[in-house]
């Protein structure tokens, strides 16, 4: 046999005295890239400074995989960590990142991935094809206790070879639409030289500063405190064009306050410099102080085009009173919404009626609206065996057992949506008992499914909605999934399994619907708000670009990092002469003019 046999698409090469298979490019590749779209960030943004930012709980992991490490500070470090392409927050079109170019294969399953040869780790070591395929074995291993990356990257992500040092193929699950299959396989990188995967992995890096890819690294912690991240000197990708006029500061602190209120006073005195106002009693009656009359601290609002998370209520169904769907129906329209909308949140929300919205084809928008409806509620909840009212108005089954539902939730600031819910649920006999518990603490009693109801938000990351990980039995019953319902229904499940499987775009979306439909003939969530804007007070030297926010901008208009899957964040910058007019105008008690804005630019028509 030849040293050299080609062999469809591989080689058959003598390596240690053995025979094995490594993938080649095969012919007739269309390589792309994409240096067109147009650069969102100011040309007038400066370099330098330190941004203060604040937390309302020390994270429990620094990993970004394996227990505990689903929490609100994953998005620092994973925001920090460029993938092998983006997509541009305006334009939504691949963009490049860790890799220059990329070639999508005849069977729409596999994509070819051309390595930027300048891309550094934050230590100087290179990132090179091994980072990649030493990723794909991590996400498979029992070691990092990850069953969502063990699944993923089983099913979703089922090769990533090594062409080169600086090529690599990954290839899919199943045939793809173009954007699909780039968003599926457009994956980050492992650091090769920096892990050892072993029964210890989860212990020995819960803690770990692990190298990164993008414009800032970990320099400082203090424990249950803060965190602070600074800027890499020449970061090797600050010139890439995309990059430019952004992640401009040198310094990121985030400290943790509990309280936000307490937060917001530390604000006031300049000790942070942005405040995000997405809170409508903040923005419409907090942001009211000298501070903002005198025009050293401003409002900055922007109407945004994003995709929209699900909110609202997860109803545990392994709790065998929420495993009667009439209770569940009950449920439903015992929640005055609506009005909790109207009341505490301003009008400035909108009602969702799905579990994800904003995806166009893929959002069934034909689901009613199940009402706020006394009567109803009842004549569901008597169904369920709640026929009789007790002494304080809340129904009874026959043993004596109440109607009761407990609520864990992890945001403070929520507690007054849930009160005016409480009010109303009251009225059709259901009582609701309100459990907060400390943000990353609460999570984690949810990801253990030791809730019987959870509310929270879901970020709208990705192109397409995900329900695997929210919805399929393979995720019921087990602690550390996303799964908080605890549902388990075959028809969920084919569904859920065609539509990971299906190439045509139309048909997907048809899939998605029906997914939707079922979600909500489950009853198994109750959808809560939904918006389209981001908003937030800084002080007026804290700047932005005249557009001050893309169309796919996070909830943190003032976010420094970069953003997934829209490379949307790290727009803003410090100007040192406006910081200094600051301090003057406030040390004199003079006015300033006012930098209040409103941007339309991406309002929905």
């Amino acid at each position: 046999m030849n040293n050299k046999m080609k062999w469809i698409g591989a080689l058959f090469l003598l390596v240690n005295g053995q025979w094995v298979w490594a993938a080649t490019l095969p012919e007739g590749l269309v390589w792309e890239t994409n240096d067109q779209d147009p650069q969102f960030a100011s040309a007038k943004a400066l370099p330098g400074g330190t941004f203060n930012m604040f937390v309302d709980s020390f994270p429990l992991t620094f990993r970004t995989v394996g227990p505990d490490s689903n929490g609100a500070f994953r998005s620092y470090i994973l925001d920090n960590q460029l993938r092998l392409i983006s997509f541009h927050p305006n334009t939504g079109n691949p963009i490049p990142s860790l890799a220059t170019q990329w070639a999508i294969a005849p069977d729409n399953q596999t994509v070819y991935f051309k390595l930027d040869p300048r891309a550094k780790w934050s230590d100087g070591k290179p990132v090179t094809a091994d980072d990649y395929t030493f990723g794909y074995e991590m996400m498979r291993s029992k070691h990092i206790k990850g069953p969502w990356f063990n699944n993923y990257y089983t099913t979703e992500v089922v090769a990533v070879e090594k062409i080169d040092a600086h090529t690599i193929l990954v290839k899919a699950g199943n045939p793809k639409a173009k954007l699909d299959l780039l968003n599926t396989t457009e994956l980050w990188p492992q650091p090769k030289h920096y892990y050892t995967l072993d029964e210890n992995w989860v212990k020995k890096y819960n803690w770990a500063l692990v190298p990164t890819t993008g414009p800032y690294v970990m320099t400082e912690v203090k424990k249950g405190k803060s965190i602070t991240f600074s800027k890499q000197k020449a970061w090797w990708a600050q010139s890439d064009r995309y990059n430019q006029h952004r992640f401009n500061v040198d310094t990121i602190k985030v400290q943790v306050i509990r309280d936000r209120n307490i937060a917001f006073r530390h604000f006031l005195k300049g000790e942070f410099d942005s405040f995000e106002m997405l809170l409508p009693n903040w923005w419409h009656e907090k942001a009211n102080t000298q501070e903002y009359k005198q025009g050293l601290v401003k409002k900055v609002m922007a109407m945004t085009d994003t995709k929209q998370g699900a909110q609202g209520l997860h109803l545990n169904i392994a709790n065998p009173k929420l495993a009667d769907i009439n209770v569940r129906l009950g449920i439903q329209h015992a929640l005055n919404i609506d009005k909790m909308i109207k009341t505490v949140l301003y009008g400035d929300y909108q009602r969702a009626t799905t579990f994800d919205s904003g995806f166009g084809a893929f959002t069934e928008v034909a689901l009613p609206e199940r009402t706020y409806d006394i009567n109803q509620a009842r004549d569901y909840f008597a169904k369920g065996g709640f026929d009789k009212a007790g002494p304080d108005g809340i129904l009874q089954n026959g043993k004596g057992e109440r109607l009761s539902l407990a609520i864990t939730y992890a945001t403070t600031e929520h507690t007054k949506r849930l009160t005016a819910l409480k009010e109303e649920a009251k009225k059709a006999g259901l009582d609701l008992e309100l459990n907060l518990v400390d943000g990353a603490t609460g999570f984690k009693v949810m990801l253990e499914k030791k809730h019987e109801a959870a509310w929270l938000g879901w970020g709208g990351g990705g192109l397409y909605p995900q329900y695997w990980e929210f919805f399929h039995s393979d995720n019921a019953n087990k602690p550390q999934t996303n799964n908080f319902f605890n549902v388990a229904d075959k028809a969920l499940d084919t569904l859920i399994d065609t539509y990971g499987s299906e190439f045509d775009t139309d048909k997907r979306a048809k899939l998605s619907q029906q997914i939707q439909q079922r979600i909500y003939d489950l009853a198994i969530f109750v959808p809560g708000a939904q918006l389209n804007y981001v908003r937030a007070s800084a002080w007026r030297y804290v700047m932005l670009p005249e557009v001050p926010a893309t169309r796919n901008s996070p909830d943190q208009l003032y976010w420094p990092m970069d953003g997934y899957p829209y490379s949307s964040g790290g727009l803003l910058w410090l100007d040192p002469k406006a910081e200094e007019e600051t301090r003057q105008a406030r040390d004199a008690g003079e006015s300033l003019p006012s930098q209040d804005m409103v941007d339309k630019t991406y309002a929905r028509s």
